[in-house]
């Protein structure tokens, strides 16, 4: 079967709003719609990468017992590698998209930290020699 979740990575994003999350990641950074049950949770995968998105509605939304609420954003992050990293981020500031930083260059390569609409982080990165 192809994209077998058992053989795929699967990381899970609490979202806002599960459609603005789809839309996001299949309209912008070329992930595929495997599942939606909106308002509560979708699946989309890019490659072997599978991103679950879930949103207040969900099981994974629900508060832990110490009361605590999960909620979106943070500091942890998918890893895209892009072969040209101005020209991704020049379109997709061009269709308005929130980057929490500028471009970094570092020995290993450049990276940017682009935001979905719920403020989770995906990183954009091109290699170095890339």
């Amino acid at each position: 079967m192809p994209n077998d979740p058992t053989d795929m990575v699967s990381v899970r994003y609490m979202v806002n709003d599960v459609d603005a999350a789809i839309d996001f990641y299949t309209k912008y950074l070329g992930f595929t719609l495997r599942m939606s049950a909106a308002p509560a949770f979708a699946d989309v995968a890019r490659g072997q990468l599978r991103l679950l998105l879930s949103g207040p509605t969900s099981s994974a939304g629900r508060p832990m017992p110490d009361g605590t609420v999960p909620a979106p954003g943070g500091w942890n992050r998918i890893h895209l590698i892009v072969s040209d990293i101005a020209a991704e981020v020049d379109r997709l500031r061009a269709a308005g998209l929130t980057f929490r930083n500028d471009i970094v260059k570092g020995p290993g390569g450049q990276q940017i930290l682009l935001e979905d609409p719920s403020g989770n982080v995906v990183e954009l990165f091109q290699p170095a020699g890339g």
